[in-house]
């Protein structure tokens, strides 16, 4: 989970994007041009449709030979990135943190977790099933890292080391989903079907990353979000302990954990990509952030509201869950941990990279003082996960 970031925001080296061109709100087509009850109406009569894209979509756009980088890359990987997997049973389940349904005490048990439940604000809540929505969006993350050139799983089988990568990491993500949606199924404090809802529009929606099936973008995309998953899950437990809610705390920050394990592996491999190609990776990193970073959960879509992303982003920015500051703070942090400021060698056109990237976060950070400047007053937003109720956004 992150927040969406204002278009101009995030490249500020460009002039606004002609009107044709502006994102639009993520919607499916159903509901274009819908309200609330109406939009729910009219959805029983449709089948499911995707969300329009307003950019062209780009596919294949890495040289056929930059794929034999990845393959020169395997031996590499086995020794370097698969240590980064914990063996199954090492692992933890959701089951270690849930009540036990095979005990007599199971229904004090969410009783108490009920009761710890209360303490927590809706606001909370609203970000931590979004958090939980973009967990269980997992089919759609393996089915991207398998559309790029060079490192997809080619059999659904494959002794690759980027397969076992893959596979392992989704299997590794399938718990957080897990765990999350049980809490909040258990704590009573939502409304389980339209997150069901939300969950299964979002998996059918998909997601554009716009990574043009190369690994090079791939991998500064998964460094990225990796760890913004990791600043938001450890807000959520910093939150949780505030509120008393010491278990909670404890399952969000395990969560976190994970997510800072497979940032290190991410991270590590676009490393080894500044050291084999420098050139071509900061090319690669300038171009990911010219096209700013979407989110995962970018068109989420409840059947009701057309806009539920943004909405459920101003909660987690106005609660400090992940914020645009923190947009800037990883930036920032990845700038520095691939040492982009003292590459050496580079062309032209990857010292102009170079710069724009070096240069990114302090400009941010100005744009977004600006805007804070100019924002416009709260105003309250129904959340059918909250069952209609409204939060400020």
């Amino acid at each position: 989970m992150a927040l969406k970031l204002n278009t101009a925001f995030i490249s500020p080296s460009h002039g606004p994007l002609p009107k044709s061109l502006r994102p639009r709100s993520h919607r499916v087509l159903m509901a274009s041009a819908l309200r609330s009850t109406s939009i729910e109406a009219e959805n029983l009569k449709k089948p499911f449709s995707p969300p329009r894209e307003v950019h062209v979509q780009v596919t294949h756009s890495m040289p056929p030979q930059k794929i034999e980088v990845f393959k020169s890359m395997e031996g590499w990987a086995e020794e370097n990135i698969l240590v980064h997997l914990k063996p199954v049973e090492k692992c933890w389940q959701a089951q270690d943190f849930l009540p036990d349904p095979t005990s007599e005490g199971f229904h004090e048990q969410v009783k108490e977790l009920r009761e710890r439940a209360k303490e927590l604000p809706d606001d909370y809540f609203v970000v931590l099933v979004g958090d939980m929505i973009t967990e269980e969006a997992l089919p759609t993350y393996q089915t991207m890292l398998n559309t790029l050139d060079g490192v997809r799983d080619e059999t659904g089988a494959s002794l690759t080391p980027w397969a076992v990568w893959t596979r392992a990491w989704t299997a590794e993500e399938n718990r957080h989903g897990d765990l999350l949606n049980k809490y909040l199924y258990l704590s009573g404090r939502v409304d389980m079907r339209q997150i069901e809802k939300t969950i299964q529009y979002l998996i059918g929606s998909g997601m554009d990353p716009r990574t043009e099936n190369s690994p090079y973008l791939g991998f500064i995309y998964t460094s990225f979000q990796e760890r913004a998953t990791f600043i938001s899950h450890g807000n959520t437990a910093r939150l949780a302990k505030e509120h008393g809610d010491m278990k909670l705390a404890q399952i969000c920050g395990t969560i976190a954990a994970d997510e800072k394990r497979h940032e290190t592996a991410y991270t590590k491999i676009v490393e080894k990509l500044f050291e084999i190609d420098p050139d071509g990776t900061v090319l690669a990193f300038a171009d990911m952030m010219r096209k700013k970073i979407s989110m995962p959960a970018h068109l989420m879509y409840d059947g009701q509201d057309d806009n539920l992303f943004e909405h459920f982003s101003a909660v987690a920015q106005r609660l400090g869950v992940y914020t645009a500051k923190d947009y800037a703070d990883i930036l920032e942090f990845l700038v520095g941990r691939w040492n982009i400021e003292k590459l050496m060698g580079l062309s032209g056109d990857g010292r102009k990279a170079q710069d724009y990237v070096c240069g990114l976060a302090p400009r941010i950070r100005k744009l977004e003082e600006r805007a804070q400047g100019r924002a416009k007053p709260a105003t309250p937003v129904p959340f059918s996960w909250m069952f209609g109720r409204k939060m400020m956004v």
